[in-house]
């Protein structure tokens, strides 16, 4: 055999190998709500066929950033399709807590809007064509915690939620009777950000709903113990922490492998 053929029967098999493997493909999604212009981040494998679960992703108080945009992904890689919306607007992204916060507060401040604002994403990614509608969950940090909290009170048709050290909102009578979704929360027990006497108020608000909920205390993690960048934002409230990093992540996939199952 020549050496011609050899390197073709290599070739073939290297390009066969990449096809078969598939490869993570990301979009830059524009769409609009309540008159601003927003940017979202699609990912999906574009090896697989047919229809997925999809997976919202909601980003931490800093806007859509490189990290939001590595966790969908990361999701991607694991045979969902991920949109990572965009709560705040075009570019609006920022390291610098004062500005992070004033950004947060035109969001929440509402509860209505902060809800339309998530919804405006989840509707992008029902709308993709290998988005399976009927599988869908949503998982947030920091903020985006709180936010697909809030995703999952204003009755969205989803499968669940996951939040990642969002802040704890227990749901009002009216929000908790129309929750389809089922919630994990994974929180930090040395979060700085949530007084612990009021984990206890949290734990009765939700047994008092008929909420399908759970949630797990990682010991010794802070805020933002999912984000390997955290510490450089030089707040001693935020700390990566690698074993609650992939603990959660870990318990994200189960809780997703039991709410996907047909």
């Amino acid at each position: 055999m020549t050496h011609k053929r050899i390197w073709i029967i290599v070739a073939s098999f290297l390009l066969w190998g990449s096809v078969a493997q598939g490869a993570v493909v990301t979009q830059t999604i524009p769409y609009r709500q309540g008159g601003v212009d927003l940017q979202g981040h699609l990912a999906y494998d574009s090896a697989l066929q047919g229809k997925r679960p999809g997976i919202l992703v909601v980003h931490e108080w800093w806007g859509l950033n490189d990290y939001a945009r590595k966790r969908a992904e990361q999701l991607a890689s694991l045979g969902y399709v991920a949109f990572a919306l965009d709560m705040y607007g075009k570019g609006k992204i920022t390291e610098h807590p004062k500005q992070a916060q004033e950004f947060m507060t035109r969001i929440t401040e509402n509860a209505e809007s902060w809800q339309k604002r998530a919804l405006a994403g989840l509707e992008i990614l029902k709308k993709q064509p290998n988005t399976d509608p009927g599988r869908i969950a949503a998982i947030g940090y920091c903020f985006g915690g709180s936010t697909v909290q809030q995703l999952a009170y204003s009755g969205a048709d989803i499968k669940g939620i996951v939040s990642f050290h969002g802040s704890l909102i227990p749901p009002t009578a009216s929000a908790a009777s129309q929750t389809k979704a089922k919630i994990l929360i994974c929180h930090g027990a040395a979060d700085p950000f949530t007084k612990p006497e009021f984990i206890p108020t949290y734990i009765t608000a939700m047994n008092a709903s008929q909420i399908d909920w759970q949630m797990v205390i990682f010991g010794h993690a802070k805020h933002s113990f999912t984000n390997p960048g955290a510490d450089k934002y030089g707040m001693p409230q935020l700390s990566y922490n690698r074993r609650a990093d992939l603990r959660s992540w870990k318990y994200m996939r189960d809780f997703f492998e039991e709410i996907f199952s047909r």
